[in-house]
């Protein structure tokens, strides 16, 4: 039985012309919109020494991170699963300014396995990170340039999702909680599930009033109205605690004035990537999509182990995801001109112009005739005495 050659591995995906054509129309879009903003292209390597890619928050990656032996070292490689450490490792180590510094990235990952709506283990990562600056400022700047990002890519009817670590973290911090004892609630808060939650708590034998905040927290979301629930509900929790229901909502003020029409939704029981992020944690969303398309949040310190912490806070998305999602306007790109197969200097200087001028011209190749419908060919050069000079084809018409 032969085997079927051309099939991909699940979770990895090709592009055909047309998508390809589309995908990279967005690329320059978004890239140029960065770079308007301050925002720097780097460009890190695809492999690198597997202790680089999973130094401090980088270490959450590790069960997604494909791995191998370098056959020049022996040291053991890995695949990038995630841009955001090797864009820290930029900034800490090869950069080194002292002012706020603004990249942005675009390039392939490979992961062990799929994430996000797309179900793609092979995603094309577009982010930006702002490093070198804690506060409202820089988190909401990465906010609304994701908004941002989302609209150019042609998304419609967004909402935004808004957390903080801080405060989960906080309140097991004031609990005692054992590092085992702090994971398991953490899996059920994600799950939002609410008698399970109540029986690890009551297992954990806390005192009264530690153990009803932490059972409150799974209820605390919705509109701007939850903060104020929230510092009812966590009355007597850290000062910790309620400054981070404080910067929610400080946040939310300041995303008021860029994003008005975006509906901003509240969860403090949200701990996307809880061990990589150390603050706020932020998601966005779009109807009859389960999974967020595009997320971000804040990470001080993640340049520490590159010899250099500093205060930062991005966001990423599946540059692929955003573009089958999106409604993009699209206009109507003029069809391909056929060269007849001759090296007429007069013909070739034609050839040049028209390709300048940003006309796609195909040439024609000996005994080979070209199909005007595969090709794209709306138009011809035909000698006219002297010149060569565009004509139309008919439809149904071929070489």
């Amino acid at each position: 039985m032969r085997s079927k050659s051309w099939l991909l591995p699940d979770g990895i995906d090709e592009l055909l012309p047309d998508q390809a054509a589309e995908l990279e129309s967005l690329r320059r879009h978004l890239l140029d919109m960065y770079a308007s903003w301050g925002y720097r292209l780097v460009i890190p390597p695809f492999i690198e020494y597997l202790e680089s890619l999973l130094t401090g928050t980088g270490k959450d990656l590790e069960h997604q991170t494909f791995q191998l032996t370098d056959q020049l070292s022996g040291r053991q490689l890995g695949i990038r699963a995630d841009i955001t450490p090797q864009a820290a490792r930029i900034d800490a180590h090869q950069l080194q300014q002292q002012g706020p510094t603004r990249l942005c990235y675009i390039g392939s990952v490979l992961r062990t396995r799929p994430d996000g709506f797309s179900s793609s283990r092979s995603p094309l990562q577009i982010g930006a990170e702002l490093y070198g600056h804690a506060g409202v400022a820089s988190d909401a700047e990465v906010l609304c340039l994701m908004m941002e990002t989302l609209r150019m890519a042609g998304l419609e009817q967004l909402f935004l999702d808004l957390g903080h670590v801080g405060i989960f973290r906080n309140l097991a911090a004031q609990a005692g909680l054992q590092p085992e004892q702090e994971s398991e609630l953490f899996e059920a808060l994600q799950r939002k599930a609410q008698p399970e939650i109540a029986e690890l708590v009551s297992g954990y034998g806390l005192p009264l009033r530690q153990a009803q905040m932490l059972n409150a927290l799974a209820d605390l979301n919705g509109g701007p109205e939850v903060l104020e629930q929230a510092r009812e509900e966590l009355d007597g929790a850290s000062s910790e605690v309620m400054a981070a229901i404080d910067y929610l909502e400080e946040l939310g003020a300041e995303l008021a004035a860029c994003i008005p029409d975006v509906p901003v939704h509240y969860d403090l029981a949200e701990l996307r990537a809880y061990r990589y992020q150390t603050g706020v944690v932020f998601a966005a969303f779009v109807p009859g999509q389960g999974n967020e398309v595009a997320r971000g949040g804040r990470y001080d310190q993640i340049g520490e182990k590159f010899g250099r912490a500093r205060p930062a806070t991005g966001f990423s998305a599946d540059l692929k995801a955003l573009m089958m999602l999106g409604k993009r306007a699209r206009g109507e790109l003029p069809g391909a001109v056929l060269a007849p197969a001759s090296r007429d200097p007069d013909l070739q200087a034609r050839v040049r112009e028209l390709r300048a001028s940003g006309r796609v011209v195909v040439q024609e190749l000996p005994g080979k005739p070209a199909d005007y419908s595969e090709a794209g060919i709306t138009e011809r050069l035909e000698r006219a005495g002297q010149e060569w000079v565009l004509t139309p084809v008919q439809d149904g018409e071929s070489s």
